[in-house]
Order: C-alpha cells, then sequence, then structure tokens
C-alpha cells in the first residue's frame, strides 16, 4: 500500500496530520496480484512471493506510482534474458561440435571397415566384429542387443568387453536357424555397422554407469508416427489428485504422514463455464478441506456443492495447464495401519557377506501401479547376487542403487520380498529406502456426483480423473 504522508500548519500553529491514500495504486496491485498468484491465501501468496515483488517493483518505483498498467507489468517482468540466450547458444554450439566429432569418427570406422572386409565372401560380417557393443542393426530400424543376462529388468556383464547390456527383443530373428543359414544381409549392412557400432558401445558404456538412455526407435513403416497423448474431449473435466509424503521408522512406527489433494476443474466451451459441481467425501473427520475465495463456502459447507460466489460469473476455461482449482484438502497421521505400503529391510552379516531381506505389504483396499522401490547400497563395482525377488530388478553403478520393479500390486500379490548378498557392510548404508507407486483410489474418497447447470438446459458430459502419487515416501 502507497501513503503518502502530509501536514499542514494552522494559522494557530498547530500541526494537524492526515494520511491521502492513492487509491489509484491500490486498484492497479488489487489486479496485479491475481495475475500472479490465483490463490489469495497466505500459502499461495509465498508461492509467488518473488514474482509478486517484481510486478510491485514495476508498479511503484521510490515511492511513487509509474504510469503502467497490469498488461505492460506482465510485459516488463517477462523481458528475455541476454545471459540464458548466450548460454544456450553456447550449449548448442557444443552439441553440434560433438555430432561433427561423431560424423568424422564414423566415417574413419566406416573406411575401415569397407578395406576390412573387402576379402570377405558376400560381406558377411562374424559376431566378433561387432567389439563391444553386442548390437546388431538391421537397418529396418530393429537393434539386436546381445545379452547374457536372463532377469529382462537389470544389467548382466558379457564378455563382449565387459560392458552393461540389456536384454532387447529381436522381432525379425529367424528362429531355429544358425548364423551360418541366414540370407545375405542388405547392401550397406557392413557401412551401418562400422557407422553404430562407435555410438552404440558410448551409449552402452553410459548405461553400464546408471545413466537412464532413451533410445529413437524408428517406424517400421514409412510415414508411422508415434501417437499423440489424447486431449480432452469432455465439456467438463474434474481432476482429483492427492500427493503424500511419508517417512517412516526403520523399527516400525510412522514419523510423518502427510496428504495434500486438490480438485481441479478444466471447460473446454464458455457456453459450460456457468454450472456448479457437487461433490461427495467420506467422513473422515482427519481431512481438512479449503475452498478458493471465489467459491460460495456457505453452499459448499450446507450441501457439498462448489459454485462461484457470483452466479452470473463462468468458471474460467481452456486446456493447458493443470485447470482451476476449487478445493484443497489435508490429511496428517501417525497411524500405521493406514499405510498404502510398509517396508521392513532386515540385513544380517555373515562372515565376509551380508545379506539383505526386504519385504512390502500393502492392505486389502488399496491397488498401486508402477512401485519402484530404491536400496542404496555401499560402494559396489559388480552388481549385487539377487537370489529371490517378487518382480524385477535394475543396479543403477553410478549411484549406487538397486531398484526393485513391481508394475502391479494387487489381491494376486499384496505381499512379497527381495533378497540379495553384498560384501560385509554397515546395516546403516541400506538406508533411506525410497518408494514410488501411483494409484487411483485416494484417502479421500472424493467424487464428483453431479454437474448442475445454472442457465437451465442439459447437463454437460463430465470426466473424472483420480491420481494418488507418492511424492516423498521413505524408510530412515
Amino acid at each position: 500500500m502507497v501513503v503518502l504522508a502530509a501536514s499542514i500548519i494552522t494559522k494557530s500553529g498547530k500541526e494537524v496530520g492526515f494520511i491521502l491514500e492513492d487509491l489509484e495504486t491500490l486498484r492497479l496491485l488489487s489486479k496485479v496480484v491475481p495475475e500472479y498468484s490465483y490463490s489469495l491465501d497466505e500459502e499461495g501468496i509465498c508461492k509467488t512471493a518473488f514474482e509478486l515483488l517484481f510486478a510491485f517493483d514495476e508498479v511503484i518505483s521510490l515511492g511513487h506510482k509509474e504510469n503502467i498498467n497490469v498488461v505492460q507489468v506482465k510485459q516488463y517482468c517477462e523481458m528475455e534474458s541476454h545471459e540464458e540466450k548466450l548460454h544456450k547458444l553456447v550449449l548448442q554450439s557444443k552439441i553440434n561440435e560433438t555430432k561433427d566429432v561423431m560424423k568424422r569418427k564414423a566415417s574413419e570406422i566406416d573406411k575401415s571397415k569397407i578395406e576390412k572386409n573387402r576379402g570377405d565372401k558376400g560381406g558377411f560380417m562374424s559376431l566378433q566384429s561387432l567389439g563391444s557393443s553386442g548390437r546388431l542393426e538391421t537397418g529396418f530400424g530393429n537393434d539386436t542387443n546381445l545379452s547374457s543376462t536372463g532377469s529382462g529388468f537389470g544389467n548382466a556383464t558379457t564378455g563382449f568387453g565387459g560392458l552393461s547390456t540389456d536384454v532387447e527383443s529381436f522381432s525379425t530373428k529367424s528362429k531355429g536357424h544358425p548364423p551360418s543359414s541366414a540370407s545375405a544381409p542388405p547392401k550397406g549392412l557392413g557401412m551401418k555397422l562400422g557407422k553404430t557400432q562407435r555410438a552404440n558401445q558410448f551409449l552402452e558404456s553410459l548405461k553400464a554407469e546408471g545413466e537412464m538412455i532413451v533410445e529413437d526407435v524408428r517406424p517400421s513403416v514409412v510415414g508411422q508416427s508415434k501417437p499423440a497423448a489424447a486431449p480432452l474431449t469432455d465439456p467438463v473435466t474434474l481432476t482429483v489428485e492427492e500427493k503424500l509424503n511419508v517417512t517412516l521408522k526403520r523399527d516400525g512406527g510412522v514419523s510423518n504422514f502427510d496428504v495434500q489433494g486438490t480438485l481441479s476443474l478444466q471447460i473446454l466451451s464458455q457456453d459450460d463455464g456457468f454450472i456448479q459441481v457437487q461433490i461427495e467425501t467420506s467422513a473422515n473427520p482427519a481431512v481438512l478441506f479449503k475452498t478458493h475465495p471465489n467459491i460460495n463456502k456457505e453452499l459448499f459447507a450446507n450441501e457439498n456443492i462448489l459454485g462461484l460466489k457470483d452466479p452470473n460469473r463462468p468458471f474460467p476455461t481452456g486446456q493447458s495447464g493443470d485447470g482451476v482449482g476449487l478445493l484443497k484438502w489435508r490429511m496428517q497421521s501417525t497411524d500405521e495401519s493406514i499405510l498404502p505400503l510398509t517396508l521392513n529391510c532386515w540385513p544380517s552379516a555373515s562372515g565376509k557377506e551380508t545379506y539383505v531381506n526386504i519385504e512390502y505389504e500393502t492392505p486389502a483396499n488399496m491397488q498401486l501401479q508402477n512401485v519402484i522401490i530404491s536400496v542404496p547400497l555401499p560402494a559396489l563395482r559388480d552388481a549385487p547376487n539377487v537370489q529371490q525377488i517378487d518382480g524385477e530388478w535394475r543396479f543403477d553403478s553410478r549411484n549406487c542403487v538397486l531398484e526393485w520393479s513391481i508394475v502391479l500390486i494387487d489381491n494376486s500379490n499384496r505381499s512379497g520380498s527381495l533378497e540379495f548378498v553384498v560384501p560385509a557392510a554397515d546395516p546403516s548404508q541400506f538406508f533411506p529406502i525410497s518408494a514410488r507407486f501411483t494409484s487411483s483410489r485416494t484417502f479421500s474418497d472424493l467424487k464428483v456426483v453431479n454437474i448442475l447447470p445454472l442457465r437451465g438446459g442439459a447437463t454437460p458430459k463430465f470426466a473424472q480423473r483420480t491420481l494418488l502419487a507418492a511424492d516423498n515416501y521413505q524408510v530412515v
């Protein structure tokens, strides 16, 4: 708030003070704040504190209001940075330089392969000429990765130069035929092998260090492309999302259990914006709800209906972003029985080795998807000896972490275990254990019952999306 103080000396000599409020500046600031912070509570203001400070600095200079409007404030705050442009140019030049070096190296290897294979009959190449990559490209966009592992998720060390390779399916390989009876390779296969060998060696070495490599898989049919994510098709879409933050004690008990949820609304057409949302929630007193400042709180408290204070004002429309937040809630507890996933780790030393047993367990009312349990390990050169596992595993050698993966946990596998052996180590080195997962079951059990049109007519079709995600789930 800009406050101008002035004093006037009267004829009698007495000083009379008064304060004049700059109403125009106040109106401008009241318009600027919602542009950067849609939520006007303390949490929303704290999240956008820096943006608001920069915007206020554009409005007020040395205690005086600038001749500016809201559009100009946003324009000035979003000025492009010369240093950022320069950094991006330098980064792109380094990438281009690296690509040129790879092309020159591939050309040199290509020439050497041509000279080496001039005497080979029919242009065949032995498996030994593949080098340490163990990868064969057929020219049709599919790669063969030779590996000696059988897990399908973990990495194993092969005899091809000691590098780690992954198991991949090769659908174009003829089954039951020895390599000597294979048909002649397509024209230019030798050149392709030489060109891609160096790049594959580099990728495989990164995989051995634990890097996640996303390969460019070309479609087998010309013109075929990866389908894009399906856009919103329903006129009204409501998304219920909960984020879970849990800290468990290794000896049992809950140190922290915090659930934060949001209900957001997305509307495609402005004609469907004159609505109210009727919801239903569980009668759990531990779940505390908080509505948006523009929502009619009395209507929600009495009838569980979310509607704007001004019924003549529609909800904002648009498909981009996460939608308009209507409702927030929070739940905190120390009850161990409500945990969606329980983890127990039992390290035990035996001579020069340490046996580690980890068990997971889920309640009957939960179904978890894409579960990944990350176990830190002491400094290891080779992967641990996994003796038993319910699911799949992967060893991240760079971060020295064993990742245990279960695609789906339901009634068929409510509990599971993992057992592996490493050299003798302190039991505290296997903590903290972290977990990531998602679920379609939320703690609030919030459901959208109906959409109520305010201007009559048919009820617009709506869709509801529900997601529970483990934002931070650890055993310390």
